[in-house]
């Protein structure tokens, strides 16, 4: 019986001898590569947080010490130590472990946390709660892997300090993304002396007889506090925490856990906000990984545990907007990228290593990304900003206010729109087209396939004088769909028979709609599917389009409230067109992580579902005796029975 599977929780880890450590942070790690190599995940910072989530665990006693960690997904270990190791093999499988923290699943999971920066927030809050109901508890902020550079975590950082009694640890997972280390016995003793409750006291004693001496002892006070603060900075990249009036100790091996375990014992014994800075490698262990240039295997698809060679892939929906954006800056000397810590999952490294001078990495920070796009397209430049989809939604107001409302040409693609899957609730990109829908002047495209990605992106960098939106799903594509005709600006994909029922298929759900055509077309439905390709403003054609129809059904992979299905809704309402008309899409909940086929499946966004309700909407279009379609289309008169689908 190995060590990992006597783990049963925390505590198990608090009786085990050095030797006993070892061979568990071995087992972990052996775990993350094989669990990981079959379906992928993020591999590198688990594998760089194995001692330092063990030393988190012996110090603190989670769950009556909260632990919340930033980024959420360097929380596999924790998963692992916390009682779930026996459940690994089901890692972002449908009803197995998530890939981030989640409170369905353990009392030592406070948050989800898979967006980042919040972890310093969050703790802020329980810390100050703890306080107001006098429990003596404490509060861990792992926050890491980019985290720090968020604009959100600095904000918590200054109401942070002011709490001096508060019991708050913040340890900084520095793997190579922020500070880098100066370490040394001197420092580490310092530490040690700055986390004394007597420091402070001693501080204060000979400041006030100091500056008791007349003449010369505020002088002196003045000179040994700059020689300390020279000294202390000169050792350790302390200064601006300690100007934020927080301790700090560091900087720590955080593959070293006996050390690691001592700086967490002197921070907690401290009774106040303290920093703890570890340095940790990401893909620690595990050679593929350390050697992976890129991103030492931050997160990976499926891979040879032996090689760490990723499995083959085809051309993904990314692949397209990333070459189209090569080409683009060729073009045109004014396209300029930016995004936010996401260069190689969004596909700008193509275009970053073609055009180093017209690529900004701005690190987790999207409202920034924004307005300084906005700054940018002000000063003469077009600016794409590439981030996921379901990023947007915490710059939403620099859309709305610092680029729409100065009427900014701004390009924004959004990677992993729709439903995504395996991510979980979080990363789905269920929202961008409903909040996006109120920004004035705003433009949004939806491609149907790779051929469209290109296209519309050339039309959406056209436009100067208002933001426009291309949002593009997980994954590969399908087949490029030709369109049959147009109707404005919109491409018709399927007209066949009579015009009973009008599918209208946004981005990835116009291949869905075609197959439903062909599903109605073998029960005698006539059909016409449309892909609109620009969803906001709607092309004006539509509404004729909809009035020549017995039904129309809006198919979405957004969610339903507020969506393209409503803002349809909303202008036939206001053509007085009576056609009925039919919303799909995402229901607006959180959704459990599955593969994306068995959430489109559970959803009713499928041919079969769709068809099927299709079909039942229009025999109660029969069975209400409608009689022929005045606008010389045969309305299907059937019996129901005859509707069926297999």
């Amino acid at each position: 019986m190995g060590r990992l599977e006597q783990i049963t929780g925390p505590e198990d880890l608090r009786g085990l001898d050095d030797r006993a450590l070892s061979e568990l942070a071995s087992e972990i790690r052996d775990e993350l590569v094989r669990t990981c190599a079959p379906r992928g995940g993020h591999l590198g910072p688990n594998l760089g947080v194995v001692e330092l989530t063990m030393a988190i665990h012996r110090v603190f006693e989670s769950p009556r010490d909260r632990v919340v960690f930033d980024t959420g997904h360097q929380a596999y270990v924790h998963k692992m130590l916390t009682g779930r190791a026996g459940r690994f093999d089901t890692l972002r499988s449908e009803g197995g472990l998530s890939g981030y923290p989640s409170q369905g699943e353990s009392v030592h999971d406070v948050v989800e946390n898979s967006h980042a920066s919040t972890s310093l927030s969050y703790a802020d809050g329980l810390a100050k709660a703890y306080s107001i109901r006098g429990e003596d508890r404490h509060v861990v902020a792992v926050i890491g892997d980019g985290a720090l550079t968020g604009g959100m975590a600095w904000e918590a950082l200054n109401n942070i300090a002011e709490g001096a009694d508060r019991r708050l640890v913040i340890v900084v997972n520095d793997n190579g993304r922020s500070y880098m280390p100066t370490v040394g016995g001197l420092a580490q003793h310092l530490s040690a002396l700055r986390t004394s409750p007597r420091y402070e006291q001693i501080l204060d004693m000979v400041k006030r007889r100091l500056n008791g001496v007349r003449g010369v002892g505020p002088a002196v006070y003045d000179a040994l506090h700059a020689m300390k603060k020279g000294m202390k900075d000169a050792l350790a990249p302390q200064g601006l925490f300690e100007d934020l009036g927080l301790k700090y100790v560091g900087v720590i091996d955080g593959h070293d856990r006996a050390a690691v375990e001592q700086a967490l014992t002197q921070a907690k014994r401290f009774g106040g906000p303290v920093i703890v800075h570890v340095h940790t490698r990401k893909g620690f262990g595990y050679d593929p990984a350390e050697r992976h240039e890129a991103d030492q295997f931050h997160q990976i698809g499926p891979f040879d545990v032996e090689t760490g060679v990723g499995s083959p892939k085809g051309r993904i929906w990314t692949d397209y907007f990333s070459e189209e954006m090569v080409a683009l800056g060729a073009e045109r000397q004014d396209i300029v990228a930016i995004t936010a810590a996401m260069l190689y999952p969004v596909g700008l490294d193509r275009f970053a290593a073609a055009y180093p001078e017209r690529t900004f990495d701005v690190g987790i920070a999207e409202q920034h990304a924004v307005t300084s796009a906005a700054g940018l397209a002000l000063g003469g430049l077009h600016p794409v900003v590439a981030i996921y989809a379901t990023f947007l939604n915490r710059a939403f107001d620099q859309v709305l206010m610092d680029v729409a409302l100065h009427r900014c040409g701004v390009t924004f693609v959004l990677d992993r729109a729709g439903v995504t899957g395996d991510d979980g609730a979080s990363h789905n990109g269920m929202w961008d087209m409903s909040i996006l829908q109120v920004v004035p002047g705003l433009r949004l495209a939806a491609p149907r396939d790779g051929a469209r990605v290109a296209e519309l992106l050339r039309e959406a960098v056209a436009v100067d004088d208002a933001p426009t939106v291309l949002r593009i799903p997980k994954g590969p594509p399908p087949e490029d769909i030709p369109a049959v005709d147009t109707a404005g600006g919109m491409d018709v994909l399927v007209r066949q028979g009579s015009r009973d029922v009008l599918i209208v298929g946004i981005g990835s759900m116009a291949a869905v709609s075609v197959e439903v055509a062909a599903r109605l077309a073998d029960q005698g439905i006539g059909v016409t599917v449309v892909d609109p390709r620009w969803v906001k403003p709607w092309d004006p054609a539509i509404v004729d389009m909809a009035r020549d129809h017995r039904l129309v059904v809006c198919v979405e992979d957004n969610g339903r409230v507020a969506g393209c299905g409503s803002t349809l809704l909303q202008l036939l309402n206001d053509e007085r067109v009576e056609t009925p008309v039919r919303q799909h899409g995402i229901p607006q909940e959180f959704l459990d992580h599955a593969k994306r086929d068995a959430i489109l499946e559970r959803i009713g966004l499928t041919a079969q579902a769709l068809a099927r309700g299709i079909v039942e909407d229009v025999t109660a279009l029969d069975r209400a005796g409608e009689g022929p379609d005045a606008r010389g289309g045969l309305h299907v008169s059937a019996p129901a029975e005859s509707h069926r689908l297999d």
